[in-house]
Order: C-alpha cells, then structure tokens, then sequence
C-alpha cells in the first residue's frame, strides 16, 4: 500500500472538507481541547460555526455558546448568541475532496437578511477583541491560506507526496495483524437527513421515511 513513489493511503473522512482542515491545521493547539473536554465544561465559550452533528445536549449548562450557522438546526437552539452564517450556495468556498483536490465553490445566490459569509464574521470579531486578522478580502484571504499550507496555492491540482517512512516503518510492523472480525457498517444512520439543509428539506424528510424504513424493517 505505501512504497517509493505510491502511497495508496487513504482516509475516507465523513464531514464535509475535513481533510481541508487538516491541511489548514485546524486542529487543538498546545492549551486546546478535544471536542469531550469541549462539550464538558472544558471552555468557557464555545464557539459553534455550523457545528449541528455533535451531541449538543452534552454542553455544559454553564458554558457560554456562540452559534454561527444557518437554518437554525439543533446548535441554534442551544445558543446563547447566534449569529446568522451564509450557506454554501450564498457564499464562494474552498474545499478539499477526498483526493486531496483543492477546489473552489461561487455564490448562487445572495445570503438572505443580516446573514454573512463566515470569514466575514471572524474578521468582523478579530477586529473587535483586538486581533485584527490580516486580511480584508477574500483574495487575501486565499493568500494567507496558501502561506499556511502551499497546497491552497494550486486549486484544481493534487499535490503528491512522497510516501512517508513513518507510514511505512508502521506497516512493517504491523503486517501480521488482521483486521478485527466485525462486519464493516455505514456511520451514516440515515443518508437524507445528515446535515442541516436536508433536515430542513420537505423532499429529503420524504426520502428519509420512504427508502430508510424498509431497510430497518430488513434488519429485523
């Protein structure tokens, strides 16, 4: 799987451009929390942006939340503040696939009412409590993103890397092992209602009771 010249590594990530977090290193700093100590009570604030597929009634009571989303799913309703994000269809994006792709997204439409596209927001409160982010368009915006990582640099592109000795050494040692005899099975308890704008959608609740009941009713 991993040699000179091919790393067939692959992690099929189940949240929309995780991988492109990663490759922006949003991940917990050297004081930061995993999502569990988050949850319960390990922050004062917590700030939610889009964040509705998480267990929200495992916030702590005494944190302070902050939403920042749309269509007012499950995190809104658990808010203290909210504060109202554009869709994906309202605002341009950049994305990573599951190949490592960097692609970008534009507007369809524009964003309803006094809702903004997420950058916009953040830059709006750096500003605000006195950490001014270096940026004040979106061109700017995809500049620093390349500075963080180069692989923003090069839309449309699959950077290769070179397989890493670290994977390699692992496999080595771990090339007697088998996979554990569970049956593999989907994450996904329900297809149609995964995220907020399909739970908000009269077609894909319909979906949802037509084509998820017989496979529940099979299981049995």
């Amino acid at each position: 799987m991993v040699a000179e010249g091919w790393n067939g590594f692959n992690v099929l990530h189940t949240a929309a451009s995780r991988v492109g977090a990663l490759d922006i290193g949003f991940v917990p700093g050297p004081h930061g929390c995993a999502t569990a100590n988050m949850l319960r009570g390990g922050v004062e604030i917590l700030w939610l942006m889009g964040a509705d597929e998480l267990p929200v009634e495992r916030i702590s009571p005494e944190t302070f939340v902050v939403y920042q989303g749309h269509h007012g799913d499950a995190a809104a309703k658990r808010a203290d503040i909210i504060l109202p994000g554009a869709a994906y269809t309202e605002k341009s994006g950049t994305y990573v696939n599951t190949a490592g792709r960097v692609q970008r997204a534009f507007r369809a439409v524009f964003a309803p009412g006094e809702a903004r596209e997420d950058w916009r927001i953040i830059r709006a409160f750096s500003e605000v409590c006195g950490h001014t982010l270096p940026y004040n368009t979106v061109e700017e915006l995809h500049a620093r993103m390349a500075d963080v990582n180069p692989v923003f640099a090069h839309v449309g592109h699959i950077t290769r890397l070179a397989a890493s000795q670290t994977i390699a050494a692992q496999q080595k040692k771990d090339e007697d092992k088998s996979f554990m005899s569970a049956p593999f099975r989907s994450v996904i308890p329900d297809y149609y209602q995964t995220n907020a704008i399909s739970r908000a959608s009269p077609t894909m609740a319909e979906c949802s009771k037509v084509y998820s009941v017989p496979r529940a009713i099979a299981a049995e």
